[in-house]
């Protein structure tokens, strides 16, 4: 997705990406498909599986895990929870996003997997899902393991999954300090106190994968999700990372493109009950273009010939290409906007026949 109008800034971190909550595109991006070091953004992961449990009922807030030695022991950021006393879900999940608590993410995963393996094994299952194709997880806070990677990509994917998915939960992202067992910690994300449209998300860091942040900001209507991977300092990856995403909101705009159930063509049916179907979105069409473009787009559509009855609506037809200036800005499924049952016996037979004839 080229047509921009201003280049994207150029950060002084490893990698990053910038992506638009409502449409998925990406804005700006360096080497967001390198395999890195997630350090703490691993717990984005521990949290998601968390909400769902919470969101399917399979438990609730209230409920109390027990701490083991395992996670009282755990090394970096801590909850300091208290072995073999008792914790509410609340509070751990509150440890592990507000605090950072590698405690925390341990007692979570024993209490929702067993053991920590076989909740690292939920977590891959869960990241292969989200189609984060270049992650794998050993373990549940971060802690360093060759084998424990992930990408600025799938680090966005699945925080935009968060904000998706559990939007009752999300708030707890933009919790500034949390206290407990007397001892209180402030986030760790100097954005939620820098820029008030910042609401999440999280902090990490490790040697080898420097200071690290994914943020969220809501201005308007619009969300925007960054990934900023690899920075020299706390306040360098802050920095960075309110500089991509005020690029993203400064030099684009999300705009609707076609209306759910707008007709953008009709297209000829064989075989039908109807001559013709209208073919275009089910749902409104939203785009993220950049600023002063809108009146720049050229839309092209290619429909797969021949279209058989029967149809359904939302069946896929064709594919809509958008340029901007000439270039191709990105290519969308159209499906069918209504039902087309078959036609009789002999209308099957005499269009079978056109078909025929037009083959030769």
């Amino acid at each position: 997705m080229s047509a921009q109008p201003a280049p994207a800034p150029v950060l002084a971190a490893k990698s990053w990406i910038l992506v638009d909550h409502s449409t998925g595109q990406v804005l700006a991006a360096n080497d967001p498909d390198s395999r890195v070091e997630p350090a703490s953004l691993t717990k984005l992961m521990t949290a998601y599986l968390t909400f769902a449990a919470l969101k399917a009922g399979t438990i609730t807030e209230g409920q109390e895990a027990q701490i083991s030695v395992a996670a009282w022991r755990q090394e970096g950021s801590r909850m300091f929870v208290e072995p073999r006393t008792p914790v509410a879900v609340g509070d751990l999940i509150r440890g592990v996003i507000v605090q950072s608590g590698n405690d925390a993410c341990v007692a979570l995963a024993e209490f929702l997997g067993g053991n920590e393996a076989n909740f690292a094994a939920m977590m891959n299952r869960e990241a292969k899902r989200l189609g984060m194709d270049n992650t794998h997880f050993m373990n549940s806070n971060g802690l360093p393991h060759p084998e424990h990677y992930s990408t600025a990509r799938d680090l966005a994917t699945l925080a935009s999954a968060i904000i998706r998915d559990f939007p009752d939960y999300y708030g707890i992202y933009s919790i500034k300090s949390f206290t407990y067992n007397r001892i209180t910690q402030p986030n760790r994300n100097r954005l939620l106190y820098i820029d008030p449209t910042v609401d999440g998300m999280k902090t990490g860091q490790t040697k080898e994968a420097g200071f690290c942040l994914v943020s969220s900001a809501l201005r308007g209507q619009r969300r925007l999700v960054s990934v900023v991977l690899g920075t020299s300092s706390d306040s360098a990856r802050a920095q960075e990372s309110l500089k991509l995403l005020n690029y993203g909101f400064q030099f684009h705009d999300l705009m609707r493109i076609y209306a759910a159930d707008q007709p953008l063509s009709q297209i000829k049916v064989w075989k039908g009950a109807e001559k013709e179907v209208g073919a275009g979105f089910t749902h409104d069409f939203i785009m993220t273009l950049p600023k002063g473009k809108a009146n720049k787009i050229e839309p092209v559509l290619e429909s797969r010939q021949p279209v058989l009855a029967p149809l359904v609506r939302g069946q896929e037809l064709g594919t809509l290409k958008l340029t901007v200036d000439g270039e191709l800005y990105g290519s969308f499924p159209i499906v069918a906007l209504a039902d087309v049952p078959q036609a009789g016996f002999f209308g099957r037979m005499r269009d079978a026949i056109m078909l025929w004839l037009k083959s030769l």
